[in-house]
């Protein structure tokens, strides 16, 4: 919660629950489908109650990668609906700056939601 959402269910386990309470209202929820410690986290997403994104009809999979001293993320997002597309490119440069703040142990303001 400190880069994502105000409010979250985690249970990082395969088969796990994955719920975040953003700041507008809305609910992501999913399944964690994959951990693999310091490389990989696969997990289902979409929307409580939005028909067009339901709950695990999309796939999240975020991979770390070395880069010498620095660590890069490279984060997928699967099975999106193509009018989904802009609103979930928005969401996620929202929030992966903020996971950067976090992963530097910085800690980003309250969150607001993506503008």
């Amino acid at each position: 919660m400190r880069w994502q959402g105000v409010d979250a269910t985690l249970d990082p386990r395969v088969g796990g629950v994955f719920s975040v309470l953003m700041a507008n209202g809305m609910n992501a929820r999913g399944e964690f489908l994959e951990l693999v410690p310091d490389r990989r986290v696969v997990f289902t997403w979409g929307w409580i109650g939005y028909e067009n994104l339901p709950p695990g009809s999309s796939v999240v999979e975020i991979e770390l990668r070395a880069d010498g001293d620095a660590t890069v993320l490279v984060l997928t997002h699967h099975s999106i609906p193509e009018d989904e597309l802009p609103a979930q490119q928005t969401g996620w440069r929202h929030y992966l700056p903020r996971l950067a703040l976090a992963a530097a142990a910085s800690d980003p303001d309250g969150d607001a939601g993506p503008p």
